[in-house]
C-alpha cells in the first residue's frame, strides 16, 4: 500500500481578497462566529474544486492538530502568510504538535477569517482542531465546547465527504474521554478515507479507552501500514506498553524521542519513557527522563507530576511537593491533585491533604463543564477517602460505558470498600486479566482476596505489587507492605491456596488512610 504523504496537497483555491477582521478574544468568539453563517450564504460554489490542506485528527501524546488532504467545498481561506499560524500549519502536516504560541496565532487567524467568510467548513474544521488541541495541550476545558461548536458548524456547511470535521470530532471525544463518541466519529471518517493515516491514533485511544484490544490491533496494523516516524511509534509504544510488552514499548517510545520533530513531540516521548521506568519501580530512571522532557519543553505539566512521584519515592519530599504545585498551578488536572493529596496524608499533613481532596471534586467539577468525563478518578477517590456506595454508582455507570481494565479496577475496588468482595473480586481479577501488569491492579487484588480469606492469593497479588513497584502509591504500598507483614509467612505444605475456615475471624487491617495516619 503507497503511504500517504500529509501535507503534499495541490493547489489551493484561493478566497477572494478580503480585509481581515480584527481576531475575537476567547470568551464567546464561537457563538459569535456562528451567528454569521445565517446572514451570509457560502460563495464560490462555482470555484473550481482542488485538493486542501485541513487540520484535524490526532498527533502524538496530546497533540491533535495535523493537516488531511480531502476535496473540499464552498469558501475557502488562502493558505495562512508565513508566521506563527502558517508554522502551526507546517507542523501539522506531519503530525508534529504545534508550539503553544503558534497555535494561538493560528487560531486567532481563522477567527478573523471565519468573520468574513462563515461558510468556509474547512476553516470552521481547522479552527475546531486547533480548540481541541489547545485545551488537549493547556488543561483549559472550556476550549473544548468551543471546539465542539466550530467542527459542528464545519459540518452543516458541508455535511457531506467532511472528513475533517469527522475526525475533529473524534479527536474531541478522546480528549473528552468519551470513548464512544470518539469511536464513532472515527470510524466515520476511516470508512471515509482509509488511507487517511491521522484518524488512527485517534481510534486506537478510543478503542484502548473501551477496552477493545482487537480493535487497537487493527488500527495500529492500519496506521504503521500508512505512515512510520515517530508518531507511530509514540502509538506503538502505548500499545505494547498496555500488551505488557515493556522493552519493546521503552524500545519505541525511544525511537519516538529519537525522531521527534518538536521539542513537545520529544518532550511527550521522553515522558512516556519515564512513566515505563515508573512503572516497573524505577524512580531515579523516571526522574531522569521527568527532566530531560522538561528539558526539551520547560512546564510541562504531565512531566512536572511524574517528577514529583519520582521524587517522592526517592525520599526528597520538599522538592517532590513543589513539582506537584507547579503542575497544578498550570494544569487543572484532578489525578494530580489526588496523588499531592494522598503524598500529603502519607506525611500526617492532614490539612494540607484535605485541602487537595476538596480540589479534586471542584477540579472535575470544572472539567465536567469543559464536557470531560472524570468519573474513574472522582469513583477511586470516593472509594479510598469518601463515600464508597457513591463510587459505587459512579463506576458501575462509568464501566457500563467503558469497558476497560482500568474501569474494571476501579469498580472491583469500590464494590470491595463498599462491602461486595465477591463482586469486587471478579472485576480485579478481569482487570488483571485483560490490562497491562500493574501494580495497584495487583494490590486491589490482593486486598480483596485477603478480605475473602484466601491468604494464599492475596499474599502472592500483595507481593506481585511490592515486586513491580515499591513505591506506587505512597498509602497503598505501605499498606501492601502492613497486610504481608499481618499474612505473615506461608504455610508449610507447599503453594497451595488456604482459606480461612468456616467462621473463623478473617484478620483485618486498618484501611490504607487510617494505616498511615497511625503511622
Amino acid at each position: 500500500m503507497e503511504t500517504e504523504k500529509p501535507g503534499a496537497a495541490g493547489e489551493r483555491a484561493a478566497s477572494p481578497a478580503a480585509e481581515r477582521a480584527p481576531a475575537l478574544g476567547p470568551a464567546g468568539s464561537v457563538a459569535r462566529l456562528l451567528d454569521g453563517i445565517a446572514e451570509e450564504r457560502p460563495r464560490g460554489r462555482g470555484l473550481r474544486r482542488a485538493l486542501v490542506g485541513a487540520v484535524a485528527g490526532a498527533a502524538v501524546l496530546g497533540g491533535v492538530l495535523v493537516c488531511v488532504l480531502v476535496p473540499g467545498s464552498g469558501e475557502r481561506a488562502a493558505p495562512p502568510a508565513p508566521g506563527p499560524a502558517g508554522r502551526a500549519l507546517a507542523a501539522a502536516g506531519t503530525g508534529v504538535p504545534a508550539a503553544l504560541p503558534d497555535l494561538a496565532a493560528l487560531i486567532g487567524e481563522r477567527e478573523a477569517h471565519l468573520r468574513a467568510h462563515p461558510g468556509d467548513d474547512q476553516s470552521w474544521a481547522v479552527l475546531g482542531s486547533a480548540y481541541v488541541e489547545q485545551g488537549t495541550r493547556t488543561g483549559d476545558f472550556m476550549a473544548y465546547p468551543k471546539a465542539e461548536q466550530a467542527l459542528r458548524a464545519s459540518l452543516r456547511a458541508r455535511p457531506e465527504g467532511n472528513v475533517e470535521a469527522l475526525a475533529g470530532l473524534a479527536a474531541l471525544a478522546g480528549a473528552r474521554h468519551d470513548y464512544r463518541a470518539a469511536r464513532t466519529w472515527g470510524e466515520r471518517a476511516a470508512r471515509l478515507a482509509p488511507k487517511r493515516w491521522m484518524t488512527y491514533p485517534v481510534l486506537i485511544d478510543a478503542y484502548r479507552g473501551l477496552g477493545d484490544a482487537k480493535g487497537v490491533a487493527r488500527s495500529l496494523a492500519a496506521l504503521q501500514k500508512l505512515r512510520s516516524g515517530a508518531p507511530v511509534m509514540a502509538r506503538a509504544g502505548t500499545v505494547y506498553r498496555d500488551r505488557g510488552w515493556r522493552e519493546d514499548a521503552a524500545a519505541a517510545l525511544a525511537d519516538a524521542a529519537a525522531l521527534a520533530e518538536s521539542p513537545a513531540e520529544r518532550a511527550a516521548a521522553l515522558h512516556r519513557v519515564g512513566e515505563l521506568a515508573w512503572e516497573r519501580g524505577e524512580p531515579a530512571q523516571a526522574l531522569r527522563y521527568a527532566e530531560a522532557a522538561l528539558a526539551a519543553d520547560p512546564g510541562q505539566p504531565p512531566a512536572l507530576a511524574a517528577k514529583g512521584r519520582a521524587l517522592a519515592a526517592l525520599g526528597r519530599t520538599s522538592q517532590a511537593l513543589q513539582a506537584y504545585r507547579s503542575a497544578l498551578a498550570t494544569w487543572p488536572e484532578p489525578r494530580y491533585a489526588l496523588e499531592l493529596g494522598e503524598l500529603y496524608e502519607s506525611l500526617k499533613l492532614m490539612p494540607a491533604a484535605r485541602a487537595q481532596y476538596d480540589l479534586v471534586r471542584a477540579r472535575v467539577r470544572d472539567a465536567g463543564r469543559g464536557g470531560v468525563n472524570d468519573e474513574r478518578v472522582l469513583g477511586l477517590f470516593e472509594a479510598d477517602h469518601g463515600d464508597a456506595e457513591a463510587a459505587v454508582g459512579r463506576l458501575r455507570a462509568e464501566f457500563a460505558r467503558h469497558g476497560s481494565p482500568e474501569n474494571a479496577d476501579a469498580l472491583g475496588w469500590a464494590l470491595h470498600r463498599a462491602g461486595d468482595p465477591e463482586a469486587g473480586l471478579k472485576l480485579a481479577e478481569r482487570a488483571m486479566k485483560k490490562g497491562p501488569r500493574s501494580a495497584l491492579f495487583a494490590y486491589h487484588r490482593g486486598e480483596i482476596e485477603r478480605e475473602l480469606g484466601r491468604y494464599g492469593a492475596a499474599r502472592r497479588h500483595l507481593t506481585e505489587a511490592l515486586r513491580v513497584n515499591p513505591y506506587f502509591s505512597p498509602l497503598g504500598a505501605a499498606a501492601a507492605r502492613d497486610a504481608l507483614q499481618a499474612l505473615g509467612e506461608p504455610p508449610e505444605g507447599g503453594p497451595a491456596e488456604v482459606y480461612a475456615p468456616p467462621g473463623a475471624p478473617v484478620p483485618k487491617l486498618p484501611t490504607p488512610r487510617k494505616a498511615a495516619a497511625a503511622r
